[in-house]
Protein backbone atom coordinates (compact mmCIF):
# COMPACT_ATOMS: atom_id res chain seq x y z
CA UNK A 1 0.00 0.00 0.00
CA UNK A 2 1.12 3.21 -0.72
CA UNK A 3 2.46 5.46 2.18
CA UNK A 4 0.67 8.88 2.99
CA UNK A 5 3.38 10.80 4.93
CA UNK A 6 7.26 9.81 6.40
CA UNK A 7 5.79 8.55 10.13
CA UNK A 8 3.80 5.33 7.86
CA UNK A 9 7.04 4.50 6.50
CA UNK A 10 8.70 1.13 8.05
CA UNK A 11 10.52 1.56 11.08
CA UNK A 12 13.61 0.19 9.22
CA UNK A 13 13.45 3.35 6.88
CA UNK A 14 12.48 5.84 9.53
CA UNK A 15 15.29 4.35 11.49
CA UNK A 16 18.39 4.64 9.66
CA UNK A 17 17.52 7.21 6.34
CA UNK A 18 17.91 11.22 6.87
CA UNK A 19 14.20 12.84 6.14
CA UNK A 20 15.25 13.71 2.72
CA UNK A 21 15.97 10.01 2.05
CA UNK A 22 12.91 9.27 3.52
CA UNK A 23 11.26 11.41 1.01
CA UNK A 24 12.73 9.76 -1.71
CA UNK A 25 11.79 6.40 -0.83
CA UNK A 26 8.16 7.66 -0.23
CA UNK A 27 7.81 8.78 -3.77
CA UNK A 28 9.59 6.23 -5.79
CA UNK A 29 7.54 3.68 -3.64
CA UNK A 30 4.59 4.97 -3.90
CA UNK A 31 5.33 5.30 -8.13
CA UNK A 32 6.80 1.93 -8.22
CA UNK A 33 3.27 0.95 -6.63
CA UNK A 34 1.27 2.17 -9.33
CA UNK A 35 3.55 1.70 -11.97
CA UNK A 36 3.97 -2.56 -11.30
CA UNK A 37 0.31 -2.65 -10.33
CA UNK A 38 0.42 -5.42 -13.15
CA UNK A 39 1.80 -8.70 -11.90
CA UNK A 40 3.13 -9.06 -15.51
CA UNK A 41 4.90 -5.86 -15.15
CA UNK A 42 7.04 -7.43 -12.61
CA UNK A 43 10.32 -9.75 -12.51
CA UNK A 44 9.97 -13.58 -11.32
CA UNK A 45 7.17 -14.05 -8.51
CA UNK A 46 7.48 -10.99 -6.83
CA UNK A 47 4.61 -9.13 -5.33
CA UNK A 48 3.58 -5.70 -5.89
CA UNK A 49 5.03 -4.74 -2.55
CA UNK A 50 8.20 -6.13 -2.54
CA UNK A 51 8.63 -4.53 -5.94
CA UNK A 52 7.87 -1.33 -4.94
CA UNK A 53 10.36 -1.84 -2.02
CA UNK A 54 13.16 -2.42 -4.19
CA UNK A 55 12.86 0.23 -6.71
CA UNK A 56 12.27 2.49 -3.41
CA UNK A 57 15.73 1.31 -2.04
CA UNK A 58 17.23 1.87 -5.23
CA UNK A 59 16.21 5.32 -5.68
CA UNK A 60 17.60 5.79 -2.14
CA UNK A 61 20.98 4.76 -3.51
CA UNK A 62 21.11 6.49 -6.74
CA UNK A 63 21.84 10.09 -4.37
CA UNK A 64 22.94 8.48 -0.39
CA UNK A 65 25.42 6.02 0.34
CA UNK A 66 26.54 4.01 3.40
CA UNK A 67 28.88 5.74 5.11
CA UNK A 68 30.36 4.13 8.95
CA UNK A 69 26.89 2.99 9.36
CA UNK A 70 25.43 6.36 8.43
CA UNK A 71 23.06 7.17 4.89
CA UNK A 72 24.94 10.61 3.61
CA UNK A 73 24.49 12.07 0.45
CA UNK A 74 26.96 11.23 -2.32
Amino acid sequence: MPYDTLDALPDSVKENLPKHAQEIYKEAFNSAWDEYADPQERYGDASREETAHKVAWAAVKHSYEKKDGKWVEK
